[in-house]
């Protein structure tokens, strides 16, 4: 893919050269728009195999501010070390790979190809090339089925699929490479549940088939695709019966990434951080501030608990918050609100015309 390469001088003290990689998918888009916001200047790099261009061009047209872009494989080196050769980021933020818990269990080759040797590939050039710091999208995953909650970073991590012990082991080769190579930093952030969409209604989460989520099947039941939700199990140790989940919305989770990459720049090193908002939501609870917000009736057919799943999981995000001072602003009437902004303008995911 033709690229333009454009450089500039620095405007202000902390502004860096990132690049994104996955830049075109559901967190990714929302990172390059709030680096771009902030006066960072961002490059991408997506294979396009599970995104597409759409959300970048709309990153684009809401900054006013353009982007550079690699089209290339995280698992093919060779597609892309002459751009981080030619373009020279600062830092990266890393997240390029795979989600699906159950798809890990069908394919956990492609997982580990993906999650673990893309990975490593990234941060091999990225060493090469002088990146002085590397943020990887991790997950609460890694910590496993039994924990107490909240869950902080010290937790046992005891990862029960596929998708999971791939980040798991991403997170340890980049602590590996910061051992013998410590010019370069290392940010892990590990994700909670990542929900909403941008406040224009121009980006938000688009998967591809069935959504695995809760909130995005939600959005999809409300807006007539799918008959009914689904809620795994009522008869948890809940205050309602159904699993607690710590939602943090998109924007704050990116935010995160922002206020990390300042702190590695002023103290390099090795972080290893949860994100969410430290508070737990049930799955009833998001039903009802979805009804509320939205004025819509969403039917529920509760089903057998899966397999995996407990009753309650949120976040410490006491270390973030110490080192940074970051917090998550943003509350589950705005992540609905602006979760069924960008639904009820994209129905059927992005278009050229929405």
């Amino acid at each position: 893919m033709a690229m333009q390469l454009k450089w500039k001088s620095r405007m202000y003290v902390g502004e860096m050269r990132v690049l994104v990689t996955g830049g075109a998918g559901y967190i990714g888009s929302h990172a390059c728009l709030r680096l771009l916001e902030t006066g960072h200047e961002v490059a991408v790099l997506d294979n396009f195999r599970n995104s597409q261009m759409e959300p970048l061009r709309r990153v684009q047209q809401l900054t006013g501010k353009s982007l550079a872009l690699c089209e290339g494989d995280v698992r093919q080196p060779e597609s892309f070390e002459a751009f981080l050769e030619a373009w020279h980021p600062e830092s990266i933020i890393h997240f390029a790979g795979l989600k699906s818990v159950s798809e890990s269990v069908a394919r956990p080759e492609d997982y580990y190809a993906t999650n673990v040797q893309g990975t490593l590939n990234v941060a091999e050039v990225a060493r090469t090339v002088g990146v002085r710091s590397f943020i990887f999208s991790s997950s609460a995953t890694v910590y496993g089925a039994q924990q107490e909650v909240p869950v902080d970073e010290a937790a046992e991590t005891s990862p029960v699929n596929p998708y999971g012990r791939s980040k798991l082991f991403a997170e340890q080769v980049l602590r590996d490479i910061h051992a013998v190579h410590p010019e370069m930093s290392v940010g892990v952030l590990r994700y909670f549940n990542p929900v909403g969409a941008h406040v224009s209604g121009k980006l938000g989460e688009d998967p591809t088939g069935t959504p695995a989520n809760l909130m995005p099947y939600m959005a999809r039941v409300a807006s007539g695709v799918y008959p009914h939700l689904n809620i795994y199990g009522d008869d948890y140790a809940t205050s309602d019966g159904t699993g607690i989940r710590d939602y943090i919305h998109v924007v704050d989770l990116v935010d995160a990434h922002l206020a990390t990459l300042e702190a590695l720049d002023v103290e390099p090193g090795v972080v290893t951080w949860n994100v969410g908002r430290g508070e737990g939501v049930s799955v009833a609870e998001m039903v009802s501030v979805f009804e509320r917000v939205t004025r819509l009736s969403i039917p529920v057919q509760v089903t057998d608990r899966r397999d995996g799943d407990v009753a309650t999981s949120f976040a410490n995000v006491g270390k973030i918050t110490a080192a940074t001072k970051w917090t998550a602003q943003r509350g589950v009437e705005e992540m609905v609100r602006d979760l069924w902004k960008w639904q009820s303008a994209n129905p059927t995911g992005y278009t050229l015309e929405s």
